[in-house]
């Protein structure tokens, strides 16, 4: 058995009276890359500060490479990179100096850095940007930039709060390839949130699901598209006509095969040819018409929206 990279037990933070994480558990193997995912307000990026002593849990444990992150957060902050939604720099230095006191940091020498620069150009992508201030980069460079300063120190944990956003597709592609080979080579751990569900997919080993503060589900990618069934039967209807296609649907196939999108109205079923001409005929005789029907495979969004509403469903009901 691996060991554990990253380790929480009934993690809790609170604001006042408002409990932004609810008793979050993880155990997240040595050189695993994990996904974690949920809305905005769920917890993701509060957990993750957690985890990187970024913030003291008000509850529960955190362990870093066996290291508690309370009583030892110098050692575990030598153990990692963290690339946050919001990094504060000095808009007077430039790229180059920024990343060298990141190497001071860490230990590193100037020849170290220089060479992990040339390394990492790849993500960095700069040129003769690199030597240019601050101040006058563009939102992507600046998060391009962040991502590296994290890696410079080739750490053995490395969390990474939505590290894609904002930036273009090939910068996007760029990044993912850079996490796929630090993990493949040198069995660096990963934790990744991300609002981009294709990111989780093609990279995570496990996924977890956040929401309400709450961790609602977790498993591989593709198991938790396999948990929907296997097929989709997908409803694109007038908005004025989503809620009755819903409860139309919902009435056939029950409640907890039926999410909301939008105009769309997904069912999931393990008849997906059968069940399509019974909901084409069941909406007709409803008066309900369809804009567009289609039957699919589940995919990542599927599951993440059935998730996200059935868990916001049980919250409502348990206040």
């Amino acid at each position: 058995m691996r060991s554990l990279a990253i380790e929480a037990t009934r993690l809790k933070k609170s604001y006042g009276l408002h409990q932004a994480v609810k008793g979050v558990d993880l155990a997240i193997a040595t050189g695993e890359i994990y996904g974690f995912i949920g809305p905005n307000g769920a917890g993701k990026s509060t957990t993750v500060k957690m985890l990187c002593t970024r913030m003291k849990p008000s509850a529960g444990r955190v362990k870093i490479c066996g290291l508690d992150t309370v009583t030892s957060p110098f050692e575990v902050r030598s153990k990692i990179g963290v690339v946050l939604q919001a990094a504060a720099i000095d808009p007077k230095l430039t790229g180059r100096e920024l990343l060298e006191v990141h190497g001071e940091l860490h230990g590193l020498t100037r020849k170290i850095v220089r060479a992990r620069i040339d390394e990492l150009d790849d993500v960095l992508n700069l040129g003769k940007d690199l030597d240019r201030p601050l101040g006058g980069y563009s939102g992507g460079m600046a998060r391009r930039l962040d991502v590296v300063a994290a890696l410079l120190s080739e750490p053995e944990v490395i969390f990474l709060d939505e590290p894609t956003t904002g930036l273009d597709p090939e910068s996007r592609k760029r990044i993912w390839a850079k996490i796929a080979e630090l993990n493949a080579e040198n069995g660096t751990t990963v934790f990744l949130t991300t609002q981009y569900l294709e990111e989780a997919d093609a990279l995570a080993h496990r996924i977890g699901v956040i929401n309400g503060g709450r961790l609602v589900a977790e498993s591989t990618p593709s198991e938790l598209k396999s948990s929907l069934g296997d097929d989709l039967i997908v409803v694109r209807v007038a908005k004025t006509e989503v809620l009755s296609a819903k409860a139309c649907l919902a009435g056939l196939f029950g409640q907890s095969s039926v999410s909301l999108d939008g105009d769309e109205v997904s069912v999931t079923t393990k008849t997906g040819s059968k069940d399509l001409g019974i909901a084409a005929l069941n909406l007709e005789t409803a008066g309900i018409s369809p804009i567009d029907l289609t039957l699919r495979r589940p995919t990542l969004d599927d599951v993440y929206m059935n998730l996200i509403n059935e868990s916001s469903e049980l919250e409502e009901i348990a206040q």
